[in-house]
C-alpha cells in the first residue's frame, strides 16, 4: 500500500467507518536521524484516529528509540512492526517479510519496543516467506511470549506479493495457536468477504487494504451488512463529493511536505500527480472513464480534475 496510504486516503476511511488506520511504511534509522522524508510519512490530520505508526527495521535499538520518538508526538494509539513487506530492498536489509527467517531478531525487535513506549505493539506479517521456507506459525507463540499485543497477518506468502488466492486455512491454523488477537487481510473485496473470512478463521478482524482504493465506503457497508441491514452503492453524485473532499485533503496534506522542499511545481500540483491512481478507481465504471484515463497528465490544479470529473459523472447516466 505504499504510495496510497498517506494521511488524505487515511482520513477518507476513518470517516467511512474504519476502526482504525496504518500509516505508510516508516523506516526506523530514518526515524532516527531525524529524515524530514520518514517523519513526512507519519504526519496526520488532527482528527485523524485511531493511527497505527507503521515501522520497519532490523535493529532492535534503532526500533526500539525510533518507537519512543513516535510515542512523543502524542498521535499515534499503537505501534506496528513490519514483518511483511516483500519489497527486496527491504527483504536485503533484513527487514520486512526477511524477519520471518530470523524469529529470534524479531523477538528481540517486539522485546525491545515494549520495553521503551506504553503503546501496544503489533506485528505485520505474512503467512511465510515461501511455500518452501519456514512459517510465521513456527514464531508466532515466540512472538506473543516476546510482548507482542497483536498480529496482522496477510494470508499469503512474501513470494506471492499479491498475486494467487489468499490461503485462509493458513491464516485460521495461525490463529488457533495463540491467545492475543489476529487479524486477518487477503482475498478481501468485499464487505461479504470480510464476514466469510472472519467466520472460516476465527480471526478477531479484517484489514482491508487494496478493495478501499477508490471505494472508502466499503467500511461504512462492512458495518451496515454486519448489523443486517443492506446499503445500497453511492450515487453518481457521492462518489463525485468524495472525489472532490479527497483530493482537499490531498493538497492540504501535501501542502505541508511542500513548505519543507523546494519544488518546480505547487503542491497542488503535487496533489493532482500523485491522486491520478486513486482517481482511476472512483470512475472506473462510468462511461468516459477510457477517455479520462488517458488525459490524467494533463490535469494540474484541484479544479480541472473536480471539473472533468463532475461532467463525466453528469453525462453518464450511470
Amino acid at each position: 500500500m505504499a504510495g496510497y496510504t498517506d494521511a488524505a486516503f487515511r482520513w477518507m476511511c476513518l470517516k467511512n467507518g474504519c476502526g482504525a488506520a496504518f500509516t505508510e511504511l516508516a523506516n526506523a534509522e530514518g526515524l532516527v536521524r531525524s529524515c524530514r522524508q520518514s517523519w513526512y510519512l507519519l504526519e496526520t490530520f488532527q482528527d485523524e484516529r485511531p493511527l497505527f505508526a507503521h515501522i520497519y527495521g532490523a535493529n532492535p535499538d534503532s526500533m526500539a528509540r525510533a518507537a519512543a520518538l513516535i510515542e512523543k508526538t502524542g498521535r499515534f494509539a499503537a505501534i506496528d512492526v513490519n514483518a511483511g513487506c516483500p519489497v527486496r530492498k527491504i527483504m536485503a536489509k533484513g527487514a520486512g517479510a526477511a524477519l520471518i527467517r530470523t524469529p529470534d531478531r524479531l523477538a528481540a525487535i517486539i522485546r525491545a519496543i515494549r520495553s521503551a513506549v506504553s503503546l501496544p505493539v503489533t506485528v505485520k506479517t505474512r503467512i511465510g516467506i515461501a511455500p518452501s521456507e519456514n512459517s510465521i506459525a513456527d514464531t508466532a507463540r515466540l512472538l506473543e511470549d516476546a510482548g507482542a499485543h497483536a498480529l496482522h497477518i496477510h494470508a499469503r506468502y512474501a513470494s506471492a506479493h499479491h498475486h494467487g488466492a489468499a490461503d485462509w486455512d493458513a491464516l485460521a491454523g495461525i490463529k488457533s495457536l495463540v491467545s492475543i488477537p489476529v487479524f486477518g487481510n487477503g482475498g478481501v473485496a468485499t464487505p461479504d468477504d470480510a464476514l466469510r473470512m472472519m467466520k472460516q478463521t476465527g480471526v478477531d478482524g479484517v484489514m482491508i487494504g487494496r478493495a478501499a482504493v477508490g471505494r472508502p465506503w466499503i467500511f461504512r457497508h462492512l458495518r451496515a451488512i454486519a448489523c443486517g441491514a443492506h446499503p445500497h452503492p453511492p450515487s453518481p453524485e457521492e462518489i463525485g463529493g468524495a472525489i472532490s473532499l479527497h483530493l482537499d485533503k490531498l493538497v492540504e496534506h501535501k501542502s505541508r511536505e511542500w513548505r519543507r522542499r523546494r519544488a518546480k511545481f505547487s503542491a497542488e500540483t503535487a496533489a493532482v500527480l500523485h491522486f491520478r491512481a486513486h482517481l482511476v478507481r472512483y470512475m472506473s465504471g462510468f462511461r468516459g472513464f477510457g477517455e479520462l484515463r488517458r488525459s490524467l497528465d494533463q490535469f494540474r490544479t484541484r479544479d480541472e480534475v473536480v471539473a472533468r470529473v463532475l461532467e463525466i459523472i453528469a453525462a453518464s447516466g450511470r
